[in-house]
């Protein structure tokens, strides 16, 4: 029998929730439908990405392979944001925003208070650097019409040695540049103006020092694309930059900045005599410390196929030309995170010279590239390929991966054991690997600060006067090892006897303040304290 309607002539008909449920589902299924085979290649291709970084940068921090710079601070800036705190971070001695305008940091700050750990930011710095390879998809496939072409030019996107390094180098914001200049420069590409503005928008809130990718885009967007825009972006840029250094981070610390020692021949002044009265040595220090090997490095996994159509990848010249300029080591070796900025406009800039060349040709370019960056990635990146390729050798193939202790290594154990027995938001000075497992209060030092002053605060001053700081005299605990290296063991010496041990644990001491005899004075006739025993 047909069962009859509660109402005669009228079927029951579905509630507009129902309704909604049903047309949802339907949609997903069709969306689900339209995905082809090298779409859910790449995706997977950026999970495992993603999920193998996670993994690998939390193995680190848990084998105590991270340390206060740069991860603890940021914990520490980030925890202070999500409880309403100002962001003064104790780890460095700067406000976090005072050491450079990240202002991209605060829309993670809810996220955070959910979810406070060193494993929320790691998880953060591997998606937004993963996602780095979209906006290199959607240009190949767009300019190559071949998801198969853009799969694979994506893939070198993630094989660029840069690229891994920067995702093992602790955690920075610079990871966001991955995916926000690709972005953008996929959207001046296309003309699609408000992507464009929004990754432009995005791209200024990772640092002050992003108008050295920004200015160059804007000036080939006024060329290239649209006069108007062009310059819009490169007075936006300027802008911004001005507003970060001589509002924000110069409001915070006194300075817009601290890294104009970096700039050789004694500052921008000393640098431009140099260049105008002996330009040869100009010349000579670029040539120096191999940094023409980094340049190469930097290029080679793109097989130098952008040279067909250099427009796009010069947008890259200003970065990689600065970092060879400056006098810190780090900045001219691609395993740290000033090289990924470069990387978006190299691998784009690819794409884009692909698109000049015929279809049969461009396949086979696209195979040189894969096979330059996969040797790149064995020679240089951390992308452990050679393993892969080789599985089970001693002596597999390639660069040996960097070694760490895994987090069941006895003293990392001893060390997660004893840092059970620290009272949460109790003021603490602890060693620099663990500085980062304990960074989530509103004190914490990095020993020998607050009774020495190292690597802490806008200068070297107060370090180069050996002083201390005041709330050296309140302290709570100290974390330390056992067995301490010769100058440590003297920092410790001084003020040792204000101290109980309250457990030891496999090499690991922790103590706990029960006497005040040793004060952070300023005594008379000094301009800065120094520890001083108050007991005759």
């Amino acid at each position: 029998m047909v069962e009859q309607p509660d109402q005669p002539g009228e079927f029951e008909r579905p509630s507009g929730g129902r309704r909604a449920v049903t047309f949802a589902f339907d949609s997903l299924v069709e969306w689900a439908r339209r995905i082809t085979g090298w779409q859910a290649l790449f995706a997977v291709m950026v999970f495992v990405y993603v999920v193998y970084f996670t993994g690998v940068t939390l193995d680190v921090h848990h084998g105590l392979g991270t340390s206060s710079y740069d991860v603890g601070l940021y914990q520490q800036g980030m925890w202070l944001l999500a409880h309403g705190k100002a962001p003064f971070v104790t780890l460095m001695g700067r406000n976090l925003f005072g050491d450079h305008a990240s202002l991209i940091l605060l829309p993670l700050v809810p996220i955070y208070r959910l979810f406070p750990s060193a494993g929320t930011l790691f998880f953060i710095q591997s998606l937004a650097i993963g996602l780095g390879a979209l906006p290199v998809f959607l240009a190949a496939r767009r300019r190559l019409a071949s998801e198969g072409m853009a799969v694979a030019l994506a893939a070198c996107f993630l094989l660029h040695p840069a690229v891994g390094w920067t995702n093992r180098e602790n955690f920075h914001p610079d990871c966001f540049v991955a995916v926000f200049v690709g972005m953008a420069i996929y959207g001046a590409l296309e003309r699609k103006w408000r992507l464009y503005w929004v990754f432009v928008a995005l791209t200024i809130l990772v640092k002050e020092d992003v108008s050295l990718v920004l200015l160059p885009l804007g000036v080939w967007v006024a060329m290239r694309r649209d006069r108007r825009i062009g310059l819009a972006t490169i007075a936006a840029t300027v802008g911004a930059t001005l507003l970060g250094m001589f509002l924000i981070m110069r409001s915070l610390i006194g300075v817009p900045t601290r890294n104009g020692w970096r700039i050789p021949f004694g500052g921008p002044g000393g640098l431009m005599r140099e260049a105008i009265e002996r330009p040869g040595n100009v010349i000579d220090h670029f040539r120096s410390d191999q940094r023409p090997f980094y340049v190469w490095q930097m290029t080679f996994p793109m097989a130098f196929v952008f040279a067909r159509r250099p427009g796009i990848a010069a947008i890259s010249v200003l970065v990689i030309g600065t970092n060879m300029l400056s006098t810190f080591w780090y900045q001219y070796h691609l395993e740290y995170h000033y090289s990924l900025i470069a990387v978006p406009a190299l691998v784009i800039g690819t794409v884009h010279a692909l698109e000049l060349v015929s279809r049969q040709w461009r396949r086979r370019l696209v195979g040189v590239v894969f096979i330059t960056s996969l040797w790149s990635c064995l020679m240089w990146g951390v992308v452990p390929l050679g393993s892969i390729l080789t599985p089970g050798a001693a002596d597999p193939i390639g660069r040996n991966e960097p070694s760490y202790w895994p987090p069941s290594h006895p003293v990392a154990l001893a060390a997660r054991d004893i840092i059970a027995h620290v009272p949460a938001g109790a003021s603490i000075a602890t060693y620099h690997a663990l500085a980062p497992h304990l960074a989530n209060r509103e004190l914490v030092y990095q020993f020998p600060n607050p009774f020495r002053v190292v690597l802490y605060g806008v200068d070297t001053t107060l370090e180069a006067a050996r002083a201390c700081l005041p709330i050296a005299n309140d302290l709570e605990y100290v974390l330390l090892q056992a067995d301490l290296s010769e100058e440590l063991a003297v920092d410790w010496a001084v003020v040792k006897r204000d101290f109980d041990v309250v457990i030891e644990i496999g090499g690991w001491v922790l103590y706990h303040r029960v006497r005040h005899d040793v004060q952070c004075v300023v005594s008379e006739g000094e301009r800065y304290p120094h520890l001083l025993s108050t007991v005759g």
